[in-house]
């Protein structure tokens, strides 16, 4: 089993990175295979509705590291979003990486049924918002959400003072075992032939006719 922790944030190794060190950590004592992916600081641009991955399977936009993401999503079984607060909310970056990566995954191959957790990092406010706004991508998705003992953060504006949230890190640890018994648990399930019941087809409708 394999768990895939999203860097959201422009700083590799900063805030955010210590808090999915802690869950990564926690995950590994579990016997889970862990990958942090970091979107790196370059520029992402934003989904243009273009829908050309209908077409190509992927998005066409190539000069990021969105659909290595998306490859690399299809064989893990768990996802750990994490992104710093800028202005109250999710980075833009994380924001234009996660709306590509979900929109471009045909059929949501890549994310169905899959556990995932989201996390935030803050000097100060604006944590339980980024916490709402990347919980998003789960539940339009059928991901379950992963919980923990407190809204998922961490607060410092180094990572030397992330260091020092005694609660903050014990969250990100508690989150780590969940997952851990949640993939599990899957695992029991999957392997004793449970099947999800998918037997109605998705009803979509405009509020305009």
């Amino acid at each position: 089993m394999k768990v895939i922790l999203v860097n959201g944030s422009p700083h590799k190794n900063g805030c955010t990175y210590t808090a999915l060190c802690e869950i990564q950590k926690t995950l590994n004592q579990s016997d889970i295979e862990t990958e942090i992916f970091w979107i790196g600081s370059k520029p992402i641009i934003g989904c243009t509705g273009c829908n050309k991955c209908a077409q190509i399977g992927e998005c066409t936009f190539n000069n990021d590291n969105v659909n290595e993401f998306v490859k690399k999503a299809q064989d893990a079984d768990g996802f750990i979003f994490g992104s710093p607060v800028h202005y109250a909310g999710a980075t833009g970056a994380i924001t234009s990486f996660l709306d590509r990566a979900f929109y471009s995954n045909k059929g949501n191959v890549a994310f169905k049924f899959k556990p995932v957790a989201s996390i935030s990092s803050a000097r100060r406010s604006g944590t339980t918002a980024t916490f709402d706004q990347l919980n998003k991508y789960a539940t339009i998705s059928q991901m379950p959400i992963i919980s923990s003992t407190y809204w998922n953060a961490v607060h410092g504006n180094t990572p030397d003072e992330v260091l020092k949230d005694e609660e903050g890190l014990f969250v990100m640890r508690q989150l780590g075992r969940n997952m851990a018994f949640f993939l599990k648990c899957i695992k029991v399930g999957v392997d004793s032939g449970l099947k999800v019941d998918e037997s109605e087809e998705r009803i979509a409708t405009n509020f305009i006719r």
